[in-house]
């Protein structure tokens, strides 16, 4: 199994005395259990599914989250009737079913709950939650998601939750590489781009997105709040969802391509903003 960062928080507060456990404490990970953390849970270093109520996870890729939940001394084996386990990782809807049915096996709920949102969101308890699965698990967690965001869908049937992030993380992949395509175009013809972010920020097309990672893209600064190899796996799975129901998704496909390229050049732990530099390699080949 994945040797990932785990935590134990004991619930006092509206939740109504759950013991919450948190499994994978990167870069997303850690900033969400620190919220639970400071709204009064404390940790406690015991076995994580089989001591808690209900256990969130979060997952790099389908394959970590598999390994954790369903693996060798995975968390399935420490589950059973009466516990929850929310995965938020971002993984593909087969993968979510995979992880729900073998929770279920246990007689535990389950709820797919990826966020929408990055480390700053993370930080701030700002992340938006894309649920399904079992109702009830949803209204036993909700305090726990209002704590780490400022909103959060029920979707349905498992499987929702895990489309709608693809399909959000497939509109800010190809939003990021459009913005990198204009930015070095700004530069290229005698423009300042950094009077482009302001125009941009400022017009029918803002995004929160273009302002704050702008200015560091024009110094060619990446510091990572959501890694390129994370969004570039979300676009193959954006794109294997679009195959299942034969729709054509060109625009992402071309944009899987370019950050497929930033990976090739070393970038795939810096932010996904350093995509832009898979547009400057092929201006200096032309």
């Amino acid at each position: 199994m994945s040797n990932l960062g785990s935590s134990v928080l004991d619930a006092t507060a509206a939740a109504g005395k759950l013991r919450v456990g948190f499994l994978g404490l990167g870069i997303m990970g850690s900033p969400m259990a620190q919220n639970l953390i400071k709204s009064g849970y404390q940790p406690s270093p015991q076995e994580v599914a089989a001591f808690c109520d209900v256990t969130f996870a979060m997952l790099a890729d389908p394959e970590s989250a598999l390994d954790v939940s369903t693996g060798e001394n995975g968390a399935a084996s420490g589950l059973g009737p009466g516990k929850g386990y929310v995965d938020v990782s971002t993984v593909d809807g087969a993968t979510s079913k995979l992880i729900s049915a073998r929770i279920k096996d246990t007689g535990a709920l389950f709820l797919e709950a990826p966020v929408s949102g990055s480390k700053k969101p993370a930080e701030d308890g700002q992340l938006i939650f894309l649920t399904a699965g079992d109702k009830a698990l949803y209204e036993r967690v909700a305090p726990l998601l209002d704590i780490m965001g400022k909103s959060k869908f029920y979707l349905g049937e498992v499987g929702n939750g895990a489309a709608m992030k693809l399909v959000v993380n497939m509109i800010m992949g190809s939003m990021m590489a459009s913005f990198s395509e204009g930015l070095l175009l700004s530069e290229k013809v005698g423009l300042d781009p950094s009077i482009l972010v302001q125009v941009v920020s400022q017009g029918a097309i803002s995004a929160p997105m273009y302002s704050l990672k702008g200015p560091s893209m024009i110094q060619s600064l990446y510091p990572t709040a959501f890694p390129l190899k994370h969004q570039q796996k979300d676009l193959r799975l954006a794109l294997g969802l679009a195959e299942t129901v034969s729709q054509p998704t060109p625009i992402a496909a071309a944009a899987n391509e370019l950050y497929k390229v930033a990976k090739s050049h070393g970038l795939s732990d810096q932010d996904f903003s350093a995509v832009i530099e898979s547009l400057k390699s092929k201006l200096q080949h032309s």
